[in-house]
């Protein structure tokens, strides 16, 4: 999908964090919206700055409503299944009801808004569906198993679906980010990132988003050019980067993660 001017893109997780920068971006290329999330207030203030959007609330943590969502977002020609939840802590330490919020937002919402909405997509022979991952989608850590999980999961998922969707005029693409700065999950931690790892600007990120949809982009990692060059090294081998990540103090850093993300549950 080369010209995004006109066309209509339902984005998840629009009212906070990457979401308002993504829509700015993607109204920039001409981009109408639908707009959702659980804050009202803060949509509604988004889409009277972008215009020509409309709003859905919707809380994806509860069973039926992305299926709700896909059904009132009507026909539309861009998913980005943008929503996310933070989950830090040791699997022992974690409520099942965390467990289940996490799987219920991160993964199986994005999940199902493919499930409805791309068999109209198909039949268009026209669309685009991005699924926002993580670094975390491609690097194991102890403290975020569970955000781990989650992550590797949406993203081999979208890249699964891109191949089942190959040829029909739709598109899929994951995007990775790794630690963004100034919004989101990350940047309310208050923490900085190990410089192997890296931060990235929210406007980078939104960036990709565009690229990917106009270029049909499989993935695209949002990231330094040391930790592309790492994961080339843990591709081929494993256990030594495990080794290396245990001696450099990552399980720690998750750890802290954690405890600052449990008193803010």
């Amino acid at each position: 999908m080369q010209d995004l001017r006109g066309k209509t893109v339902l984005l998840t997780g629009a009212s906070t964090g990457l979401g308002p920068h993504i829509a700015r971006r993607l109204h920039q290329a001409g981009a109408k919206f639908v707009l959702s999330a659980r804050n009202e207030p803060a949509l509604q203030k988004l889409a009277k700055e972008i215009g020509e959007s409309r709003v859905v609330v919707a809380d994806l943590t509860k069973a039926g409503e992305p299926e709700r969502l896909a059904k009132e977002a009507g026909d539309v020609d861009v998913l980005v299944a943008n929503a996310g939840v933070p989950i830090s802590g040791r699997l022992a330490e974690l409520a099942v009801d965390e467990i289940d919020r996490a799987i219920a937002v991160n993964l199986r919402a994005g999940m199902i808004l493919a499930h409805a909405l791309a068999p109209a997509m198909v039949k268009r022979k026209e669309g685009h569906i991005v699924f926002m991952s993580s670094i975390a989608g491609k690097i194991p850590a102890a403290g975020v198993t569970v955000y781990n999980a989650t992550k590797f999961g949406i993203r081999g998922f979208g890249l699964a679906l891109r191949e089942e969707l190959w040829g029909t005029g739709v598109g899929v693409s994951v995007v990775c980010p790794t630690f963004v700065s100034e919004a989101g999950m990350w940047a309310e931690t208050g923490l900085k990132a190990d410089p192997m790892a890296g931060e990235v600007s929210p406007k980078r990120v939104a960036d990709a988003v565009w690229i990917a949809i106009v270029k049909n982009r499989g993935e695209i990692d949002v990231m330094p050019i040391q930790l592309k060059a790492t994961l080339k090294i843990m591709g081929v081998a494993p256990g030594l980067f495990a080794s290396i990540a245990r001696s450099t103090g990552g399980t720690q850093a998750n750890e802290e993660l954690g405890e600052r993300q449990k008193h803010k549950r």
